[in-house]
């Protein structure tokens, strides 16, 4: 599965850009994911939490992680796709759902509006396998009293890293 949803209309040019999340408002009016979602082609990724930037008074972005407080993986929403190239290459796709932020998320970043459709455990058979009303009731902003952040070191998104202080609490800096 490639990450960044191609639009079966695309018939698979993967040298348009893919959509890595996709609004959950705008499935059902959108052409390009209308099929995709009325044919319930709809998956779960497994997380165990997700960071968001916090522009600081210095100036710099620094990095938050965000996961859910007692739950050590969860799902998030995700929609996927099959486009077919003009010489028969299937590439299938997918993205992320979001729905509209909660107070926690936007108070780390004032213009997030958006954040990852967590599904609830028990909610996870119905989305892969239900209508597309009953999984439409799914995509709702997950309570902030559920979620914890804390700031991490700087090195998210660097290839060379991948280690634990990734998601430990960093000590902040009072001068930020």
């Amino acid at each position: 599965m490639r990450w960044g949803l191609v639009p079966a209309a695309a018939k698979g040019d993967v040298a348009r850009p893919g959509y890595a999340h996709l609004k959950s408002d705008a499935l059902q009016s959108s052409q390009e994911f209308r099929t995709a979602w009325v044919f319930g082609q709809r998956g779960i990724v497994p997380l165990a939490g997700f960071y968001l930037w916090q522009r600081t008074r210095a100036g710099h972005r620094q990095p938050y992680y965000v996961r859910l407080v007692e739950r050590v993986v969860f799902g998030v929403a995700v929609l996927w796709e099959r486009s077919v190239t003009d010489h028969d290459d299937v590439i299938e796709s997918c993205a992320l759902l979001t729905v509209p932020a909660n107070p926690l998320l936007a108070d780390i970043d004032p213009t997030t509006q958006q954040m990852p459709a967590i599904l609830r455990r028990q909610d996870y058979d119905t989305w892969l396998r239900s209508t597309v009303s009953e999984a439409a009731e799914l995509l709702m902003t997950y309570p902030q009293t559920r979620m914890v952040s804390h700031p991490v070191a700087p090195f998210v998104n660097h290839l060379k890293f991948d280690e634990p202080r990734l998601i430990r609490p960093e000590a902040r800096d009072s001068a930020q």
